[in-house]
């Protein structure tokens, strides 16, 4: 099995989102359209990839950070695919890019329900936090200028 890990590429979106809906426990929503994420990519360049076996794309990753903390989201690899390093080898990409940034911690949101995501990150030594909790907030669009 010849796995290539290359960079992500708006271009590739089309497939992207593809597996992305294919993989229990991605919750996606329109921070995740086209647009969003191209924006994504170029904030934060060079820090979230692809896998790819025979031009197959069967894992992505999406990595950044605000010059702190760094951050991944949507790590996907396509069941057929679990369970041969591919999602280790996404992590160990992105942490190495946030490492060459300067970045010295890393986060992820993950659903509380989705036990066999939390029991893959503690498997590559990531802690869960119960001294934290996320708060979010909708921030409606601005249209025609108002605040």
């Amino acid at each position: 099995m010849a796995v290539t890990i290359s960079p992500f590429i708006t271009e590739v979106y089309d497939d992207v989102i593809k597996l992305w809906q294919q993989c229990e426990g991605i919750g996606l929503s329109s921070a995740d359209s086209r647009e969003n994420i191209h924006n994504f990519l170029e904030r934060n360049p060079g820090m979230s990839f692809i896998a790819q076996i025979n031009s197959l794309l069967v894992g992505t990753i999406l990595a950044g950070h605000d010059s702190r903390r760094g951050y991944i989201h949507h790590l996907a690899v396509h069941p057929e695919w679990r369970r041969h390093g591919l999602g280790r080898g996404l992590v160990d990409r992105c942490l190495q890019a946030l490492k060459i940034a300067g970045i010295q911690k890393c986060h992820l949101f993950i659903f509380n329900d989705n036990t066999d995501g939390i029991a893959f990150w503690k498997s590559v030594g990531w802690e869960q936090r119960s001294d934290i909790s996320v708060i979010s907030k909708t921030i409606k669009p601005v249209v025609g200028g108002e605040f």
